[in-house]
């Protein structure tokens, strides 16, 4: 296959790139395992019967397979001839997200197993094929109808209901291979220091030996700005300190999202470099102050909008690398300036983009799937698999500046009473294992409902009214410390109370309006499309209801945000800025004057 025809051919890892890597993305042989029983009938010893279009899901018109129907089990093999060029050197298989537990055999011997369908994984060839030998690569993905599992918006129906969609099994994003020497960088951890006007690097390893360096240069425009090493034969995670110099200090913002390059190495003994990968830094700094969260020390009002990742073609892949980046481009043109990634681990291009674009993004894990039916007041039940996987993914996407916030879970509703739940064990867990990963960010323990951690550092409620005036009311209450808080329509509480956190509505709006449903539909009939409360008869009925409910939130001097549902429609949920096909259904241009007068919270911060 030409490197033209491979589909998504972008470096998947953005923040560290190394030169030698080789795209597995293409056509994979493919074999649905209804049953389950496909190691059992020797699918891992044989040629599959079909194939199908990798990274795209086997649901997707993209794959080439279009299954929409529950697929237990899948499985793929493709062989690879390993690059000459890549004698001497360990190869490393790495896969972007498998959805969800999956098991990788190389020549018939099993190299990795993996639970979880967001994150990243690596499998170590070793010894199985030298360089020049041919390596056959096979994946087994199952993925279970039932029982808890982390799932985000993927449908446990046949079709797609309410707000789940078509669901998305094995292989999602990019498959690619690696060399890398015995003794190798591992990925950094860049954290941003504003007030040092400073990065501090820890380069973690696969193993120190002795004589060995790490070295790190950062340059701009202009060349090289700061350098620093440190020995690399004693500490499992050489740390390094690198100062920027006045004269070359630029701060990372959505005015100026500017970025340093980043080159890291690992010398031997002899001073020659063994092992390299380039990155990139953005020099800001995320920080409360009252009610308000400052970025760079100045409150900036969060105009975010909920953007759910989903493609008509490709359902959670982005067909193309530009499709990520129209998604923000959209977004502001709207007049928006960040995004909650809802209920889904991005790909990490995207955050690539939101880093280049100065585009401010809350990382969210895709948590729903953990609901069991069962007894109110304990019918959340996530497990260790939740606080493994967001842990990859903080692990990931750490060092990405646009990244300005944490949300480990969102909206698990359940009664608070006496007893401590496991959904309040995990909900601890998870804030704790986030701050554990990261001081720098604040982390709201669960977005919109149930708070259960008294100290979590944002506090935030869902709100679909959609008459202005009563959403005023319902929202007047902050300035007194007593926030719209979520609860159940007993009125049982869902939450831990109030501190006095900084606070903002992170779900509001999601207005209906599908013009080519209303001319075909009456009344309440929801059977083509769907939307919160009465749709609007015409389009400035959303343009005033949407104005109404953005300038509650906007005028509000303890609100330092807001997160309007959502960027486009999705399947049957009819309530975005543009249509699933990401064409244009209203004036944007009205929507950005609605959005871009002065917010309370930053006017205030500038007297």
């Amino acid at each position: 296959m030409s490197t033209q025809s491979v589909p998504r051919p972008e470096y998947p890892r953005p923040q560290f790139v190394r030169r030698d890597w080789l795209n597995l993305n293409g056509i994979w042989q493919f074999e649905t395992d209804r049953g389950d029983s496909g190691l059992e009938r020797g699918l891992l010893d044989r040629e599959l019967r079909d194939e199908i279009l990798v990274p795209f899901p086997p649901e997707s018109e993209l794959s080439g397979i279009g299954d929409t129907d529950f697929l237990e089990a899948v499985w793929y093999r493709r062989s690879v001839v390993l690059p000459a060029q890549w004698a001497g050197r360990r190869v490393l298989l790495h896969f972007g997200a498998v959805d969800y537990d999956t098991t990788v055999w190389a020549n018939g011997t099993e190299v990795a197993r993996h639970r979880g369908g967001f994150t990243p994984f690596t499998a170590d060839l070793g010894d199985i094929a030298g360089t020049g030998e041919e390596v056959v690569i096979t994946v087994r993905a199952r993925d279970p109808k039932s029982g808890p599992q982390a799932r985000g918006k993927q449908a446990t129906r046949y079709a797609n209901h309410d707000c789940n969609y078509t669901r998305v099994t094995g292989i999602w994003q990019t498959v690619w291979l690696e060399p890398v020497p015995d003794a190798h960088l591992r990925r950094p951890r860049i954290t941003p220091d504003l007030a040092g006007s400073a990065f501090h690097l820890e380069l973690p390893l696969s193993g120190n030996r002795p004589g060995h360096r790490v070295r790190a240069v950062l340059s701009d425009r202009h060349g090289e700005a700061s350098r620093a090493e440190a020995r690399a034969d004693l500490d499992l995670a050489p740390r390094l300190h690198l100062p920027v110099p006045d004269a070359r200090r630029r701060e990372w913002s959505p005015d100026d999202p500017h970025l340093y390059d980043l080159r890291l190495e690992l010398l031997d003994a002899g001073g020659q470099v063994v092992d390299s990968a380039e990155s990139y830094a953005g020099l800001r700094a995320v920080g409360l102050r009252g009610k308000a969260v400052t970025l760079n020390g100045r409150p900036v009002f969060q105009r975010l909008v909920l953007d759910q990742g989903w493609y008509p073609d490709g359902l959670m892949t982005a067909p193309t690398d530009d499709a990520l980046v129209r998604d923000i481009e959209l977004a502001m043109e709207a007049g928006f300036n960040g995004a909650r990634l809802h209920q889904k681990v991005f790909e990490e291009r995207f955050l690539h983009h939101a880093d280049r674009l100065g585009y401010l993004v809350w990382g969210e894990f895709g948590d729903w799937g953990c609901e069991t039916g069962g007894s109110s007041g304990d019918n959340q039940r996530p497990d260790a698999s939740y606080v493994a996987q967001w842990l990859e993914a903080l692990e990931r996407d750490y060092s990405h500046p646009s990244i300005i916030g944490w949300c480990p879970l969102n909206e698990t509703y359940q009664k608070l009473h006496d007893r401590i739940t496991q959904l309040d064990a995990v909900t601890r867990a998870m804030f704790l294992a986030t701050k554990a990963m990261d001081t720098t960010r604040p982390v709201v323990d669960a977005s919109g409902y149930a708070h259960r951690v008294a100290e979590t550092d944002v506090y935030d409620a869902h709100n679909y009214e959609q008459d202005p005036a009563v959403f005023r009311q319902l929202m007047s209450g902050l300035a007194k410390d007593e926030p719209f808080v979520n609860s159940h329509e007993s009125g049982t509480a869902y939450s831990l109370p109030y501190r006095g956190q900084p606070y903002f509505v992170s779900e509001f709006g999601g207005i209906w309006w599908d013009p080519e449903a209303a001319a075909a539909e009456s009344g309440e009939d929801r059977t083509v499309s769907w939307g919160y409360g009465e749709r609007v008869r015409d389009e400035d009925e959303f343009h005033a209801r949407f104005g109404g409910l953005t300038e509650v939130l906007l005028g509000d001097p303890d609100m330092f945000g807001y997160c309007y549902t959502q960027l486009t429609d999705v399947f049957q949920e009819q309530n975005g800025i543009y249509r699933f096909d990401r064409g244009r259904k209203l004036d944007v241009e009205r929507i950005r004057a609605a959005q871009l007068r002065p917010a309370a919270i930053e006017e205030q911060g500038r007297s």
